[in-house]
């Protein structure tokens, strides 16, 4: 009885001990996980235009002066740069608006028998001015060049930031719209159903096509008799965007 007795537990410890290892290494209960990803996407372009007429304009003047001294070129520049920024500035330009930039100063030699000697200085500098009146624009252009600026570089018509936001998201909406319906229109033609759109990138956010304004004569030292007259025409503001979309 009692070798009876020893045989069954020594039977159950077996059987316990390979149950054990059985559910150690099985799981407890059937579980199946099936997992898709999209490898592929499909992508469509569109683009958006806003066509305005602007309402800024951006002038570039240049001044040159030539003496014997570097105080006097200074001073013969300087007197034009003031007397330009005060007319300017009659004529509602702001002052945070006239700014003068590339002032630079230089010699001018005479070269003889192999050597050099300072005849005399240059002083160059260029202002920029944004007029934000553009009925005022060829006044300002007129009263720059009778003041003594001797270029004019030439005019850009752009948008204030303000506005420019504004429009940007305007041609951001019909961007959009334009992919969504080349979507629509391709995904038909193909046999394919899209689903989810799960991605967009804008390629050309805020981009401005600048308009430049050629000048007459009298801003570029022509007839005095002939007032400037120039024109801001339209400029586009432009926005291009991808939609990705998965397919079904």
């Amino acid at each position: 009885m009692f070798t009876y007795v020893i045989k069954l537990i020594v039977t159950v410890v077996i059987i316990g001990a390979a149950a054990m290892l059985f559910f150690a290494k099985s799981p407890g209960f059937p579980v199946s996980s099936v997992v898709t990803q999209k490898e592929s996407l499909f992508s469509v372009s569109g683009d958006g235009k806003v066509t305005v007429v602007p309402d800024t304009a951006i002038v570039q003047l240049g001044i040159t002066s030539t003496g014997a001294t570097v105080k006097v070129v200074q001073t013969q520049a300087n007197q034009v740069i003031n007397a330009i920024s005060e007319k300017t500035k009659s004529l509602g330009v702001a002052a945070k608006d006239i700014e003068t930039n590339n002032y630079s100063i230089y010699p001018q030699y005479d070269y003889q028998a192999g050597k050099s000697r300072i005849t005399g200085y240059n002083v160059t500098a260029n202002l920029s001015i944004t007029v934000r009146k553009l009925e005022t624009v060829n006044d300002v252009i007129d009263s720059a060049t009778s003041l003594g600026a001797n270029t004019v570089g030439g005019i850009q018509f752009t948008v204030n930031d303000d506005r420019r936001k504004e429009l940007v998201k305007e041609a951001r909406v019909k961007a959009v719209e334009d992919a969504k319906e080349k979507a629509s229109g391709l995904s038909q033609a193909a046999g394919m159903t899209l689903g989810r759109l799960v991605n967009i990138q804008e390629s050309s956010p805020e981009f401005i096509r600048p308009m430049y304004a050629a000048l007459n004569k009298t801003a570029m030292g022509g007839g005095a008799d002939m007032a400037t007259e120039v024109q801001p025409g339209s400029t586009d503001i432009t926005s291009s965007v991808t939609l990705f979309y998965e397919t079904r």
